[in-house]
């Protein structure tokens, strides 16, 4: 890094980071708006594509989830920076580190939205989404609520969720150092945390992925599940009211009420 005062270069990086995050919000409602969508996902007005490649393409959806990665992540890895940024000052962190573990975090959150791109496009092909990314079968949507809410309980999400959670235990367990270390530790971090959060994103499919309102609450719920405090006062909560609203959707597409 340059040979600049501690808090110049804290302060540069921190107003970079949460930058990064404002600017994808903003691209996101432009998105939105482009689209002829309100900030909860309904039609409002004519959608506006010129300049923009067809919607089921890759050309389309792999830049916008990459940007809904950016915007939606990226606040809830706050709290895992904040605890790198410790151990600048009590071990021999760097802010090389710092920005190593952003990068690799977001490598694989990135590697993640193509995935996730790729398996939009294929159900918007076989019809089983529209063209603004939801569902078009209630009984595709209860299942997907119900198995999101079930993995809230599981195994795997506590394993994955605790690194989240507490991320010094990650950092003293698998500690590098320099730009390089951080990377390694990055893409660790985001292996656990696409593990632990896939359920969120793959919600938008239920509420349409260009959704803002779904966005900022999964948002808020995956900050949430985050903080030492309350995450988990809200995990578990949050899966029981998944599986009931799934639930209650069967029952609505079974023709029951």
């Amino acid at each position: 890094m340059l040979n600049l005062p501690h808090h110049l270069i804290r302060s540069a990086l921190w107003l970079s980071f949460f930058a990064a995050i404002l600017l994808a919000w903003w691209m996101m409602y432009s998105m939105a708006m482009q689209m002829g969508l309100n900030w909860y996902g309904a039609r409002v007005g004519m959608m506006d594509m010129a300049g923009m490649p067809p919607m089921n393409s890759l050309r389309a959806l792999v830049p916008m989830w990459a940007v809904m990665m950016v915007a939606m992540m990226g606040p809830t890895f706050v709290h895992t920076l904040t605890t790198y940024e410790a151990l600048i000052k009590s071990a021999n962190g760097s802010w090389a580190g710092w920005l190593g573990v952003i990068t690799g975090y977001f490598v694989v959150w990135v590697a993640f939205a193509l995935g996730i791109a790729l398996l939009q496009a294929g159900l918007m092909r076989l019809g089983w989404l529209d063209m603004f990314g939801q569902s078009t079968m209630l009984w595709a949507t209860s299942a997907l609520l119900v198995v999101v809410g079930w993995f809230q309980f599981t195994w795997l999400k506590e394993v994955c969720h605790g690194v989240c959670h507490a991320p010094m235990q990650y950092f003293l367990g698998n500690w590098r150092p320099g730009g390089v270390g951080g990377l390694r530790m990055g893409l660790g971090l985001g292996a656990y945390c696409v593990v632990c959060c896939w359920g969120y994103m793959a919600l938008g499919f239920a509420g349409g992925a260009m959704n803002l309102l779904w966005m900022g609450l999964a948002t808020l719920l995956m900050v949430l599940e985050k903080l030492p405090q309350v995450a988990h006062y809200v995990m578990r909560p949050a899966g029981a009211l998944l599986i009931v609203a799934g639930l209650a959707l069967a029952g609505r597409a079974a023709g029951f009420y």
